[in-house]
């Protein structure tokens, strides 16, 4: 392992690529603390503390503390991410948009294009909300005014403002994604998840310091914590292989093909992306209030009750299946086997190769799906029922292992495909061979 990291300064793209994304990621981090004009930042602060363990409070979390600071960039990634999920469903139906999506490159840029405008029109109508959220907490607030100067030019400016900087920080994800390391957008989710970690760490020594947290308790925690990780290692790892075999062909004297590999099916082939989609889409309640002042749809759904964990696991599970629907075509799997002259042995090519395939993937998925869903939800059970302070929560510990894992695995790629070690080789065993003679 030593070595292997090692080997990353030896590499001037792997090294240049790196050194970008923790640039645009710094800058992500010095966003955060640029204010909304119009906003008292120290009265925001003390109200979002007061919201500890609530939705807000998960909200604040995922965007790094950008709503407790009332942030330019304080509606994070989330309208991209509700832009994506919107996008995906059209494709699905809309012929038009099917269409694009099969065109291979240009339609995916089309689409990405697409998103990008419905982002910033999504953008607009929770900025709204958010305005006026704001301003009506100057009614409620035993700790001063939140907004010093209310009425249509704070709505306009903080509008501008908001779309402004979800606009930005979704530039910085795709410049990550095309000239740095690893998926952007998980990154920068990633980031802002990872930045309370001592802060939730400090919070925790000091209350078992003052006797507020037993022994019994932190090993309780210790436990839980060890545990989650190595189920989502263990999940995030895991793959269906299923055995293809290639036929034999004469090429003038020389024969090729004739043998065998593998066709890897992950167990969660979704990733990380079903409970980021599930938790934004139990925003929109909270959204819907802040614009209508209906304080009652925040109620709909609680954070931590049971009506929401059922609800979450719903959706979780749901977008299991949905995005690796999405993502994943037996169909386009089953003929570029075809073409290739592979088959599944025992299975007859074309048709029946495909559904072989999806109802393969049904069966893994639904294991996936569980997992998932047991993962986001279980810790969560524990913080209010038990008032374990569990800090992060499932959601949390998941998308930052989730995305470590996969941002390994890509840095891995780049120093294997220039022979040099990788951090382990298949079943754990190393990839031998520094660099090629050649």
């Amino acid at each position: 392992m030593a070595s292997s990291i090692a080997n990353i300064g030896k590499i001037p793209e792997l090294r240049k690529r790196i050194f970008f994304t923790l640039a645009l990621l710094a800058v992500y981090r010095i966003g955060i603390f640029v204010t909304v004009p119009g906003v008292d930042r120290g009265v925001m602060r003390q109200l979002v503390g007061q919201s500890s363990g609530t939705f807000m409070g998960l909200l604040n979390m995922f965007s790094g503390g950008a709503i407790e600071q009332l942030s330019i960039i304080a509606l994070g990634i989330m309208p991209y991410i509700t832009s994506s999920i919107i996008m995906q469903l059209l494709s699905s139906v809309v012929p038009r948009l099917a269409e694009l999506r099969r065109e291979g490159e240009a339609g995916h840029r089309k689409i990405n294009q697409y998103t990008r405008y419905g982002t910033v029109a999504l953008s607009f109508v929770q900025s709204m909300g958010i305005a006026f959220y704001l301003e009506s907490l100057n009614k409620t607030s035993m700790f001063g005014m939140v907004v010093t100067e209310p009425g249509l030019g704070f709505r306009l400016l903080t509008m501008v403002t908001l779309t402004t900087g979800t606009a930005f920080i979704m530039w910085l994800g795709e410049q990550i994604t095309e000239r740095g390391i690893g998926n952007g957008i998980s990154l920068i989710i990633f980031a802002g998840i990872v930045s309370s970690l001592p802060s939730a760490i400090q919070q925790l020594f000091r209350q078992a310091g003052v006797g507020d947290i037993q022994p019994i308790e932190l090993l309780l925690i210790a436990a839980v914590l060890i545990l989650v990780i190595g189920t989502i290692i263990f999940f995030e790892r895991g793959q269906r292989r299923v055995p293809v075999q290639h036929a034999k062909r004469m090429v003038g004297r020389k024969v090729y093909g004739g043998h065998s590999t593998f066709l890897p099916l992950r167990v969660n082939q979704a990733g990380v992306i079903p409970p980021i989609f599930a938790s934004t889409l139990l925003m929109f309640p909270s959204t819907i209030a802040g614009f209508t002042g209906i304080e009652e749809l925040n109620n709909l759904l609680v954070y931590g009750n049971w009506q929401y964990n059922a609800v979450y696991a719903f959706l979780i599970i749901f977008f299991c299946y949905f995005y690796t629907a999405i993502t994943f075509q037996p169909t386009d799997v089953a003929d570029n086997l075809k073409k290739q002259g592979a088959f599944i042995p025992g299975i007859r090519p074309g048709k029946r190769t495909a559904e072989y395939i999806d109802k393969v993937l049904n069966r893994i998925t639904f294991g996936g799906a569980i997992y998932v869903a047991a993962v986001c939800v279980l810790p969560t059970i524990l913080i209010f029922q038990f008032q374990v302070p569990f800090q992060l929560g499932g959601t949390g510990l998941m998308i930052v292992v989730g995305v470590a894992l996969d941002t390994a695995q890509q840095i891995e790629s780049h120093l294997i495909t220039r022979h040099y070690d990788g951090f382990t080789g298949p079943k754990g065993t190393r990839i031998r061979g520094r660099r090629s003679r050649a």
